[in-house]
Formats: structure tokens, C-alpha cells, sequence
């Protein structure tokens, strides 16, 4: 899907896309890594749902006139140590768990003369 504009503003991601435990063929590489006694969770797991978290949010900003909130629901992102990799492949932009403040966000876009 390719929305621009304001048509789409708001991206929100309930939870971080890791692909399903139960998928026989992650299920065969994750054994393969650690037969080979690597990390299959920081060297194939976080690196595929980095990619597709990436994928998500781009969705958002489609034209360099675009703006909007991308919205992470998945708690993991701040309570597990994988989450700051996670944080730092995301492009560069405004952080904040403050409600308001992505209100606020909004606000302004709503009293710019372009909207």
C-alpha cells in the first residue's frame, strides 16, 4: 500500500512483527544456527523483524513532505535488551511515551497553512 500525504498520519504497530514460533521452516534454520552454535535469536530472529518493523514505519513517510506518529505498542521495545537495536534502526526522529505530547503533535499539523 502507498497512502501519501495526510491521508495517512498515524502508523500504529501493536506488537513487534518476530515471525511465528511455530513456522516450520524458522523452526529448522533456528536449530541449524545452533547446531552451528550461533545465536539464531540476535543473528536471525531481531535482524528479519528489524526489517519488517522498518517496512512498517515506512509506510508512514512516503514523500519528504510527509509527517506523522509511529506508534509501538510492544512493550518488549523498552523492557528487553533487544529493544535499543531495535530503537536504533528506526530513522531518526522524535521519541516519547507521553501521550500529549503526540496530541500535541497533531495540533500543530493541524494549524499548519499547508493542512
Amino acid at each position: 500500500m502507498d497512502v501519501r500525504g495526510e491521508a495517512l498520519s498515524l502508523v500504529i504497530i501493536d506488537k513487534l512483527p518476530f515471525a511465528p514460533p511455530d513456522d516450520p521452516v524458522l523452526a529448522a534454520r533456528i536449530a541449524q544456527l545452533n547446531k552451528q552454535g550461533r545465536n539464531a535469536f540476535m543473528e536471525y530472529q531481531l535482524p528479519r523483524t528489524i526489517i519488517t518493523l522498518k517496512q512498517g514505519a515506512g509506510r508512514l513517510i512516503r514523500d519528504e513532505s510527509d509527517r506523522g506518529v509511529l506508534m509501538i505498542c510492544d512493550p518488549r521495545l523498552i523492557s528487553k535488551p533487544y529493544g535499543r537495536r531495535i530503537w536504533q534502526s528506526l530513522p531518526p526522529m522524535k521519541r516519547t511515551r507521553v501521550e500529549a505530547e503526540a496530541v500535541a503533535f497533531f495540533s500543530a499539523a493541524a494549524q499548519t497553512p499547508e493542512h
